[in-house]
């Protein structure tokens, strides 16, 4: 794997949606790969697997699928941002031209990741609560992260990306997923088109964490 410590990893895994066509190598690949293959899951059971897309003709089809959502979701996305101030405006055009481009170029994508579950084998704790569950993600989007990190690592980049799950039956048919298997992410990777990875703006420590309770300050924040 590309030597890269791994708090500059995480520091600076941008979302990179613009790609280069050029062909990544099984090498890549593989260290990709079993990078996921190290994450942690409920009772190490590892209930995903993954379709490893490059086929020309079937990430032609998954683009058209994918680009059909983004323009829904890009134009909802604007239309919930009302009057925000102008910087959060220019910020958000700028992440959906790059969404834009993605979507335009989907079938050019080098190598496509569809991350599939099997919820049969899942321990999903919180199944019986009143409210959308999560649990079962996490022993799945421990093995995504770990492959977004892999990729940073060996400077490809990638995106998460869950638009397509939103046209599940149509994914399984053209990739000959089994039921009950679903779709949890597809990750677009390939070599950075412009700058790729960089520092990434998130929300700091002190506006994340409690300190023992909910809305107690974390020492942090003093």
């Amino acid at each position: 794997m590309g030597d890269m410590p791994l708090r500059e990893a995480m520091s600076t895994l941008r979302a990179v949606r613009r790609l280069r066509p050029d062909p990544v190598s099984d090498d890549f690949l593989r260290r990709v790969l079993e990078a996921a293959s190290w994450a942690p899951t409920g009772g190490n059971v590892q209930p995903w697997r993954v379709v490893v897309v490059r086929d020309r003709e079937k990430m032609a089809a998954l683009g058209r699928l994918y680009a059909e959502r983004w323009r829904a979701y890009a134009t909802s996305h604007m239309a919930r941002l009302g009057d925000a101030p102008a910087p959060v405006l220019e910020r958000t055009r700028r992440m959906l031209a790059a969404g834009d481009h993605l979507a335009e170029h989907f079938a050019s994508t080098p190598v496509l990741l569809v991350f599939c579950f099997d919820p049969r084998a899942m321990a999903i704790t919180d199944a019986g609560l009143d409210r959308v569950s999560v649990v079962g993600g996490a022993s799945i989007y421990t093995a995504v992260q770990n492959a977004l990190l892999a990729c940073r690592a060996e400077g490809l980049g990638c995106v998460l990306t869950t638009l397509l799950c939103e046209c599940e039956p149509a994914v399984r048919a053209l990739l000959g997923i089994p039921e009950p298997w679903g779709t949890a992410a597809a990750v677009p990777i390939g070599w950075p088109l412009r700058r790729g990875h960089g520092p990434i703006s998130r929300r700091p420590p002190e506006k994340l964490a409690f300190a023992d309770a909910w809305g107690e300050t974390w020492p942090g924040a003093d």
